[in-house]
């Protein structure tokens, strides 16, 4: 029998291993990046045109390549990072494996320009899904430059599942916040068609999260700072009043490279615990230093996840570190146990003497005598003694407290009998007669989330969530189909402040959203100004609503083939519609009930999950067999 086993050609090796380092432009953007950061640069220019799909270059201003470098560094695991395995574990670079290129040129077409210092004249090398085009010697300033262009060239399937720009911009731009995040120290700019994203100088790091963020950002932080054997803390949380019900901004960097932890971000989340309300996380950049020789980077492709070898003094360290920093800043309640400030003296008596109260009390008093004026009561405001007054109604006054009484009384009785009442408008109802009492008992709230109602072959139960969003999504549908959203005005303007990203994403929903009932009097680089409301919508949730707005366009919740329009109306009815545990009158429930069948489609939400499930008698008397 014939051998079946044989040796893959280099380029379908590369394509494989591409599918590992390449997953998207953000990825090819990451690569880029780190090489850059490598290379000792400390001004980086990234420069993207149709979400990095048709272009993706990074120009720093690094030591450079020779001529022979520049060739091997698109061979397969060849890297000046490291020489043998057990630099594994004292990794101080962001590349290590020397995959990345080789990878990104088996799926792209790349051009690659670079010159070392101390030579006159640079090279240039075009490649083209791993085959060398060509090489010459060219004139360029010192660094390098890498043009990673039509991306999945050769791998359609690959590039049909690339969601749309706006998402592939998003991921690229979290990639460069993470990377510019962990090197304030180096200046970086992003330019994406041509127009410029980010111009972010050298800074500290402080300034680099404002630069990012916006300026509002600096007055949201709280300093973390902690220095131990075994790690090392610095950074800043947010203040648990600016928290949001997003994950956008979390951050944890280890040795300057971020990476993704659940079980770190449990530690922060403990920290915060009875600050936050349900449902918002908590804000953080933290740099993280331990020795590289207790961590493990090369468990995870994209170098995201690390496996540290004692996590649980990390978790106990870094909660107690963030707990503390929110005492010492006066967010988080402390408690003194030396001091009751209750018990403190007032200032203006804390140098007079105590003296002890006197008491007078007039034991000849008679309350049955008409007593003499004393001294207290000739204290009174009036000049005379309670007593005296009292005194003066003798019993033979009596009959002329109701002199003049009946001719008032014949007045008055003449005065009502021309008043005129306005009869309160009354609310007629659907149902006439008895139907309305039975009408008010056919609801139930079981538990504050389901209602459960009778019909005519057994039982009814309804989520009260998915069927408020049902309600919801279509009647803001058809508002912005029609453009006839009813706006309530606001007596004070809101200011919301977001990130200049965020921003532009409003502006690209701002029609949207004024055909809801919003009002925009004012959209400026990181400040949005509403004037008014839809109707219904409080105040305290507009914040919310376009943070989750944000989010969801950010991420293309459910996806892509739906319309702006259709995704609005969706997350705007995810983010009012009746929470789970909310408690409704027995009127609401009904009237849910009601709105919900008068639905075009009442049986899913907007998210196609099931709004209600029903119960036949049949199936009742099954369970008590």
């Amino acid at each position: 029998m014939a051998d079946i086993i044989q040796l893959l050609p280099d380029h379908v090796a590369n394509q494989i291993a591409a599918g590992e380092v390449v997953q998207r432009p953000a990825s090819v953007v990451k690569e880029l990046l780190e090489n850059a950061i490598d290379a000792g640069a400390d001004m980086i220019k990234l420069i993207v045109k149709d979400a990095g799909k048709t272009l993706v270059q990074v120009i720093d201003n690094g030591k450079g390549m020779s001529s022979t470098d520049a060739r091997l560094s698109f061979e397969r695991h060849a890297t000046s990072k490291i020489k043998n395995a057990e630099d594994l574990f004292q990794l101080h670079t962001k590349g290590f494996r020397g995959e990345a290129l080789a990878s990104i040129a088996a799926i792209a077409h790349v051009e690659l320009k670079t010159k070392q210092d101390a030579d006159d004249v640079g090279n240039a090398l075009v490649m083209e899904g791993s085959h060398v085009v060509s090489q010459e010697i060219v004139v360029t300033p010192t660094g390098t430059s890498v043009s990673v262009k039509n991306l999945f060239f050769n791998i359609p399937a690959r590039r049909n599942f690339l969601k749309s720009d706006t998402v592939e911009l998003r991921h690229i731009i979290d990639e460069f916040h993470r990377v510019a995040l962990a090197h304030p120290g180096i200046s970086f700019a992003l330019y994406n068609n041509g127009s410029e994203s980010f111009n972010l100088p050298i800074s500290n790091y402080r300034q680099r999260i404002v630069n990012i963020f916006g300026n509002k950002t600096n007055e949201k932080l709280v300093p973390v700072d902690e220095d131990t054997e075994v790690l090392k803390i610095s950074g800043f949380v947010g203040k648990p009043e600016f928290a949001k019900k997003t994950r956008g901004e979390q951050f944890f960097f280890v040795n300057n490279r971020f990476i993704k932890s659940a079980y770190l971000n449990h530690a922060i989340a403990s920290a915060f615990d009875g600050l936050l309300k349900n449902g918002m996380h908590a804000r953080y950049f933290l740099n993280l230093t331990v020795d590289p020789q207790t961590i493990d980077i090369n468990i995870h492709p994209t170098k995201t996840e690390i496996k540290f070898d004692d996590e649980h003094t990390l978790y106990a360290i870094l909660r107690a570190a963030v707990k503390h920093s929110l005492g010492q800043f006066n967010i988080a309640p402390v408690l003194d146990f030396e001091r009751d400030p209750n018990l403190d003296t007032p200032y203006n008596y804390k140098e007079n003497p105590v003296t002890t109260p006197k008491v007078e009390v007039d034991r000849t008093f008679n309350p049955f005598n008409e007593a003499p004026v004393t001294k207290s009561e000739g204290r009174s405001s009036s000049g005379t003694s309670f007593r005296q007054a009292a005194t003066k109604q003798t019993p033979s006054d009596w009959e002329s407290l109701y002199v003049g009484l009946e001719s008032k009384g014949n007045e008055s009785q003449h005065d009502f009998a021309e008043v005129e009442f306005e009869s309160e408008e009354e609310t007629l109802s659907i149902f006439e007669g008895d139907h309305q009492v039975e009408q008010s008992h056919t609801t139930y709230q079981l538990h504050n989330k389901y209602i459960v109602s009778t019909i005519k072959s057994g039982m009814l139960i309804i989520d009260q969530y998915r069927a408020h969003q049902r309600v919801l999504y279509e009647e803001f549908l058809r508002n912005m189909t029609t453009r006839e959203g009813v706006s309530q005005q606001l007596l004070f303007p809101l200011q919301l402040h977001f990130s200049p990203q965020d921003i532009a994403i409003v502006n690209q929903l701002k029609s949207d959203l004024e055909h809801t009932g919003f009002v925009f009097s004012n959209v400026q680089e990181e400040l949005v100004e509403i004037t008014g409301v839809p109707v219904g919508v409080p105040e305290s949730e507009v914040s919310i609503i376009l943070e989750q707005l944000i989010s969801d366009v950010e991420n293309e919740v459910p996806d892509s083939n739906f319309s702006a329009t259709d995704l609005l109306a969706k997350s705007m009815a995810k983010s009012l519609a009746i929470k789970t545990g909310q408690s409704l009158k027995k009127d609401e429930q009904e009237h849910l009930v009601n709105k919900l069948f008068a639905c075009k489609d009442p049986n899913v939400s907007p998210a196609n999950r099931v709004t209600f499930v029903t119960m036949s008698v049949d199936e009742l008397d099954k369970k008590f067999i």
